[in-house]
């Protein structure tokens, strides 16, 4: 007896807070409101300015390309790309090794990964590095592989943080 009073007062107390269904009747009595349409203006940044005047990417905040940072990125994808196309190895060991050289994101997208189902075997020349001279934070690394090129994709937080894959890109049409 007590659990049924206790239950009803729950139920009780929860269509006490529950909405009032609408009793005005069909559309027929319902307003419909001719008030203008208030429109927000667009969001600026600092200074007023426009967040992406002209469709331009911000300036890269200090980080510019020079040789260091090129080659950094270049022997980081090169290192990355030969322990991703290690077909034979175990999956533990594949992710473990080449889980150093990834972002926390790219460690989380990759760690169930199986390396036998991976299409490329082997690096079949160097590297080419893919950059935009206004992005200091990020770039591109198209190797050929006896896949097809493959794409590796490289980030950084600051000028003195590490290169890090963030998704290795297979040729069209494979996965």
């Amino acid at each position: 007896m007590k659990r049924t009073l206790t239950a009803l007062a729950v139920v009780l107390a929860c269509t006490a807070c529950a909405p009032m269904a609408n009793t005005g009747g069909g559309p027929e009595n319902q307003q419909i409101s001719t008030s203008p349409a208030v429109f927000a203006p667009p969001s600026l940044s600092a200074g007023g300015k426009s967040q992406a005047p002209g469709g331009t990417a911000p300036a890269t905040l200090g980080i510019a390309w020079d040789e260091p940072s090129k080659k950094a990125a270049l022997d980081t994808a090169t290192k990355a790309m030969t322990l991703y196309a290690r077909p034979t190895v175990s999956d533990k060991v594949w992710i473990q090794e080449l889980g150093q050289l990834l972002t926390a994101q790219a460690v989380a997208d990759y760690q169930y990964v199986d390396p036998a189902n991976i299409p490329v075997k082997k690096i079949t020349g160097p590297g080419q590095l893919k950059i935009d001279e206004s992005n200091g934070f990020g770039c591109h690394v198209v190797f050929p592989t006896d896949a097809g090129d493959y794409d590796v994709q490289l980030l950084r937080s600051a000028a003195d943080k590490p290169w890090q894959v963030n998704r290795f890109t297979p040729p069209n049409g494979t996965k």
